[in-house]
């Protein structure tokens, strides 16, 4: 079932969703070469409850033991952060969940460290540009097909891989909502776009082919031909026929220096 939101349960969510972006933007000025990702998390959880919100992905199906999800190189999604230590030339995506006020916000952004190859870096680049893409189609009327063939489109046009296995959702007081939301789909297919809906748009792109597996840690996804992958993600809700960000990278543009 797809959960239409008030407009007083959207401006609760932007509040969850604004945690996670000051989160970010925290890990973001954290974020370098010679850092423990275990020690990134601690800093994360530690944040996230000092503005008096609970990480969402801790604890999530029973198990995940961190608060963030930190997935590096050939790492998809899902990463645990542990004792690995940040590398020059690693590609680094950071993704948080924050529940504030009995609804979650949930976004990442994807860290380019040192001296990135530059076509690793192209292909971080076009990632974000495809969760822009989405983003433009997430209108009254359009279907959820019309996001996915929006992703797609862009990252094969760039010659990469777009991820099946994983999606993203519907985001409420539940972590995962209805609907799915693929990176991938044909033009007018799939739920249509309502004014109150709130989703996630993830895309998870990979620099080879799209196929991916499971780690033996039973969480970490990764690229079966060990490529390179990433991983960007927005709140947004539509309200009066378009398309609103809840979350903002305003935080890490901050952290890291980035004019907008």
């Amino acid at each position: 079932m797809i959960y239409i939101k008030t407009r007083e349960e959207i401006e609760l969510m932007r509040e969850s969703a604004l945690c996670v972006s000051k989160t970010l933007g925290m890990i973001a000025g954290e974020l370098k070469e010679g850092v423990e990702l275990a020690k990134l998390d601690k800093m994360a959880e530690e944040f996230i409850r000092d503005m008096g919100g609970i990480p969402s992905f801790k604890g999530y199906g029973g198990t995940y033991p961190a608060s963030l999800c930190v997935s590096v190189n050939e790492a998809v999604v899902h990463g645990i952060p542990g004792k690995y230590i940040v590398k020059d030339g690693d590609v680094v995506s950071v993704d948080c969940g924050v529940k504030k006020n009995g609804f979650h916000g949930d976004h990442a952004y994807t860290f380019c460290i040192g001296n990135v190859k530059p076509e690793v870096r192209k292909m971080v680049d076009v990632t974000k540009e495809c969760l822009y893409l989405g983003i433009e189609q997430t209108r009254l009327n359009n279907r959820i097909g019309d996001i996915g063939f929006a992703i797609q489109q862009h990252a094969e046009k760039n010659g990469y891989g777009v991820v099946r296995e994983l999606v993203g959702h519907g985001l409420g007081r539940d972590l995962h909502e209805d609907p799915q939301v693929p990176n991938y789909g044909r033009k007018g297919t799939g739920p249509k776009l309502r004014d109150g809906m709130v989703i996630a748009i993830e895309p998870m792109i990979n620099m080879g082919k799209k196929d991916v597996k499971q780690a033996q840690d039973g969480w970490t996804i990764i690229t079966k031909d060990g490529m390179p992958s990433a991983h960007f993600e927005h709140d947004v809700a539509i309200i009066d026929g378009k398309p609103e960000i809840l979350s903002t990278f305003d935080y890490v543009y901050e952290a890291l220096g980035i004019k907008k």
